[in-house]
């Protein structure tokens, strides 16, 4: 009998040593850090910072969205390959810009960040070099209206993101 209690005692010491807590490992501490959002941060000011710096972002984004739609429909959706491009960017940025504005997380404002940046790169690789055999210039409509705009929202998301990143949360309470 005391064989089975010392036994049963051993079986029950290993298995909750066996079972972390929580997760610790770096995948895990990772997702918890990209999917940080302003409410959990510490300082008032950094989460109205972010806050602020989210919702600007967001219209640029909703503003670039508009330009790449207007000037699909003014005929680039007849461009091979850049057609449909500027269809999904439009599309694609003002959905994220809505997901962005709704969630402010920092996975949605890095994103942001790379769909702005990655815009405002291509258009200027399709005017300098040609993009996907496309030659544009920089004396369109919109073309220095696009690139303000996007070089504007990247920056501002790429800066609502650091301050995510960087910035103290608060502590989590305590589990029962």
């Amino acid at each position: 009998m005391n064989l089975v209690h010392e036994s049963t005692v051993h079986e029950s010491t290993v298995r909750e040593a066996s079972v972390p807590a929580h997760p610790a490992g770096v995948p895990y501490r990772a997702a918890r850090l990209l999917t940080r959002g302003p409410a959990r941060l510490k300082s008032p000011v950094a989460r109205w910072s972010v806050n602020l710096l989210a919702i600007a972002a967001a219209v640029l984004m909703v503003w670039s969205g508009v330009i790449h739609l207007q000037l699909w429909s003014d005929g680039y959706r007849s461009i091979s390959v850049i057609g449909p491009l500027f269809l999904i960017q439009g599309i694609g940025s003002i959905a994220l810009a809505l997901v962005l504005a709704a969630f402010r997380r920092a996975v949605l404002l890095a994103a942001g960040a790379v769909l702005m940046a990655g815009t405002a790169i291509g258009l200027l690789l399709s005017a300098g070099i040609a993009l996907f055999g496309y030659q544009e210039s920089l004396a369109v409509p919109y073309a220095t209206t696009s690139l303000a705009v996007e070089f504007t929202g990247a920056a501002v998301l790429a800066a609502a993101a650091a301050i995510v990143l960087a910035a103290r949360p608060q502590p989590r309470p305590a589990r029962p």
